[in-house]
């Protein structure tokens, strides 16, 4: 086991003894590029963590404190079938314009990135399969890039020569992908999409887990429709049944997401789904159990 990963999951067991047990057996279950890729992971990370004066201890914290969010949030989903906020304005409020929340929240979903299962096989989906549009992407984008994570492992792919560009509306997000990166190449859009008018079209498009986030998901992706050039490849994440502190949008099945995004014009050139629990399709869909969809797409044919 990775060092840094076996430090975590030591500090856990003391900290959430119950939590413990699933991430132990998350573990257990990654394959053997797991080690080198969480080594690589955590090397980096440490040295951003050291830059601004925190530990490894403190992100275990903020991975702990986000866990504890999910939970509660849960509870409220199972009783009513709701995510607790149904507008931007509300999570907005309540999330994106608080820097310390925004602060735990982005250092627990990075760390979730190889602690949950379901995160990590998707990241590794993403980092397998963009390798096959190297030589036709010249032009990127990332929408809502969160942490970083996908970013960097974009700009490790691709070309050299292409061109990066990142829209987000958190400029706490915006600060924490600076600091995870450090690369140049990337331009950074303080913006909300629907407010990015751009006359350039994109090779690739980035969108990981941005459409539960938003009110109107089939809005966002006629919007990324426009932006993506004729040839372009979309590349997108999104649940099903998983309430969190910013989640707006619910998808009830993977079906729903399929059929928004044919709405949108595109097709599905490959896709894969992932439990969060180790159950069936069916009993996750039967007990509101999230499934994390992701997919690459291309404009549908006219």
């Amino acid at each position: 086991m990775n060092g840094h990963i076996n430090y975590i999951c030591k500090r856990i067991e003391i900290l959430n003894p119950i939590h413990s047990k699933k991430l132990k057996k998350n573990i257990e279950f990654f394959d053997d590029r797991y080690d080198e890729l969480a080594d690589a992971f955590f090397k980096k990370y440490l040295r951003i963590l050291q830059l601004e004066n925190k530990t490894l201890d403190y992100a275990i914290d903020c991975y702990l404190q986000m866990l504890a969010d999910v939970t509660n949030e849960t509870v409220e989903f199972l009783r009513t079938g709701k995510y607790t906020s149904t507008t931007f304005e509300e999570v907005n409020n309540r999330v994106y314009a608080s820097p310390g929340i925004m602060e735990y929240y982005m250092h627990g979903l990075l760390m979730s990135q190889f602690l949950f299962k379901h995160h990590y096989q998707t990241l590794n989906f993403f980092i397998n399969t963009l390798p096959y549009y190297v030589n036709t992407t010249k032009s990127y984008l990332e929408v809502g890039v969160g942490h970083g994570l996908y970013l960097s492992k974009a700009l490790d792919i691709l070309d050299n020569k292409t061109t990066f560009t990142v829209v987000d509306i958190s400029e706490t997000s915006l600060r924490f992908a600076k600091h995870f990166i450090n690369d140049n190449r990337v331009e950074y859009n303080l913006r909300d999409i629907f407010d990015f008018n751009n006359d350039e079209k994109y090779d690739f498009i980035t969108l990981g887990e941005v459409l539960e986030h938003v009110e109107d998901p089939l809005g966002l992706l006629l919007k990324l429709n426009d932006l993506l050039s004729d040839d372009g490849v979309l590349f997108f994440t999104t649940p099903t049944n998983a309430p969190a502190i910013d989640h707006i949008y619910l998808f009830n099945n993977v079906e729903e997401i399929r059929d928004i995004v044919r709405s949108a014009g595109f097709q599905i050139a490959s896709e894969m789904s992932f439990l969060s629990e180790d159950v069936s399709v069916e009993k996750a869909e039967k007990y509101k159990i999230a499934v994390l969809y992701e997919a690459f797409l291309k404009k549908a044919e006219t």
